[in-house]
């Protein structure tokens, strides 16, 4: 693992605190602050990078039918990511340490995993109408292997879904993600190589 990354995902304080202690470099909060509002200056002073992940409610209660109702779904998840940047803001970690993930998966029906995944430059651009620095912030993507593509594919068990996310990926790469989360990170590196590729071209 020389050289390599170590991201931990927790949504508490300590753990996350004990986690850098021991050699983690990131920090991914899938509650964005909500569920212990601790971790935020934890992780400012800490001085990590951050990732806060828009999901409603808790991981027992994301997909009730309350939490799945949405109007504008990007509108609606941008407006909810910057209430999170600017917890965290306040709280001490700089915009510059901040990278932002829709969620996917998470207090979303199927439908609406696709419609984050292609209008992530939708939710850039109403970031864009809060605040321009919060709008240049990463967008990390993980559609992998989730449960949204095995249903699209018919595939049931997640091993099996390594293509679907190739495709899922590469869609939320040309539509404005900067970084993605994969299984497979041999296939995960040749998508982000063409997409990379193909944007250079239409650039």
């Amino acid at each position: 693992m020389e050289g390599k990354l170590l991201s931990v995902d927790t949504f508490y304080a300590e753990v996350a605190m004990e986690s850098v202690k021991r050699g983690v470099h990131v920090i991914n909060d899938v509650s964005g602050g909500q569920l212990d509002p601790a971790i935020l200056k934890v992780v400012a002073e800490l001085g990590v990078p951050y990732v806060t992940m828009h999901m409603r409610g808790d991981p027992s209660t994301m997909q009730s039918e309350q939490n799945l109702q949405y109007g504008d779904i990007c509108k609606e998840i941008a407006s909810e990511l910057y209430t999170r940047v600017r917890e965290a803001e306040l709280s001490g970690i700089p915009l510059w340490r901040i990278v932002l993930d829709p969620g996917i998966g998470f207090s979303k029906k199927s439908g609406q995993n696709l419609e984050v995944i292609m209008g992530l430059e939708s939710i850039r651009n109403e970031m864009c109408k809060m605040n321009i620095g919060a709008s240049h912030v990463p967008i990390l993507l993980g559609p992998s292997r989730k449960r949204f593509l095995g249903e699209i594919c018919s595939r049931a068990n997640p091993v099996d879904r390594d293509v679907a996310t190739v495709a899922a990926v590469t869609a939320g790469i040309l539509n404005g993600a900067n970084m993605v989360r994969v299984h497979n990170v041999g296939y995960g590196v040749d998508a982000a190589k063409v997409c990379d590729a193909l944007r250079r071209v239409r650039s």
